[in-house]
């Protein structure tokens, strides 16, 4: 019961962010107040302090880096045969990147981190900084090169190379290497911005969500649903139990990997000509539904 009130929890902070958007508290600034805050200070503190301790080569494995290679390729690949008779191309692109494109940092991590132990946090803050560089670039590659859109891959890669969860990735694990030590007061202070990063991201992603009643298509959401929160977690079940990886690794993969589609999906849609109203329901579709999966998850692999 623990975990279905943790995850209970969660749907009422992001209905509560909905709300605060509806009633015009969280408006367009306010919200990207938060967000900022969530995005440059307590996401970054909650990798850092999961990470500072822990030695690179105690993380990142061959089998994981492997084996998240795998289950991102699979997922993709499965997701363009299934949306690859969609009539519009804005359409089909938005598919296709929803069906893989995971929520790691702004729900992925912290409900890591206020579920399971500190070493299976440290093993997902790796999957969130190998999986983004691999989800990043393929999401704006499809969007654009399907939409005929104008991306500057360029431009979003070096984005990509001064993102600060990320740094605070590289950082933690740096110092962890070299077996450098943190005062304890630095360790504490961050450790209390890291309690911060879940509730500020569930705010934001409720705020962010919209629905658009005309751009519902059940067939396609209905697939992308399937795709992100049933079909890669299986994948990632199967093939790092195939790979015999200890436990926590097991549990750090399933659990982020069945994570929803991703605000910035939305937010690409927008940018690179996606069908936005489409893009938008089906984070907040998956979003609504991953309560449930990401229940039956953590259960399991907890």
């Amino acid at each position: 019961m623990d975990v279905l009130g943790r995850l209970l929890a969660l749907l009422a902070l992001l209905v509560f962010g909905a709300g605060l958007r509806t009633v015009g508290i969280l408006d367009t600034t306010r919200t990207a107040w938060l967000n900022a805050a969530a995005y440059y200070v307590a996401l970054p503190a909650l990798v850092f302090v999961a990470t500072y301790d822990q030695a690179i080569d105690e993380l990142l494995s061959p089998s994981l880096a492997g084996g998240l290679a795998l289950v991102f390729g699979l997922t993709a690949g499965i997701a363009w045969l299934v949306h690859r008779n969609r009539a519009a191309d804005s359409r089909r692109s938005v598919a296709i990147v929803q069906s893989y494109h995971s929520n790691l940092g702004y729900l992925g991590l912290p409900l890591v981190a206020a579920t399971f132990a500190d070493d299976v946090t440290a093993i997902a803050s790796v999957v969130l900084g190998v999986v983004t560089l691999l989800q990043l670039p393929l999401t704006i590659l499809v969007l654009s090169s399907l939409n005929g859109a104008n991306a500057t891959l360029s431009a979003e890669l070096r984005r990509l190379a001064t993102n600060p969860v990320l740094l605070s990735l590289l950082a933690g694990l740096a110092i962890g290497s070299a077996h450098v030590s943190v005062a304890p007061a630095v360790t504490a202070g961050l450790d209390v911005l890291s309690m911060f990063a879940l509730p500020l991201a569930l705010l934001c992603v409720g705020a962010s969500l919209q629905i658009d009643t005309p751009s519902i298509d059940a067939g396609a959401t209905g697939a992308v649903v399937a795709l992100k929160i049933c079909c890669m977690p299986l994948l990632a079940w199967v093939i790092f139990s195939w790979l015999a990886v200890d436990t926590a690794t097991v549990t750090a993969t399933v659990v982020m990997l069945g994570t929803p589609t991703a605000v910035s999906t939305f937010v690409f849609a927008n940018e690179l000509g996606g069908d936005e109203a489409f893009a938008s329901l089906n984070v907040f579709i998956t979003t609504l539904a991953s309560i449930a999966t990401l229940f039956v998850l953590i259960t399991l692999v907890g």
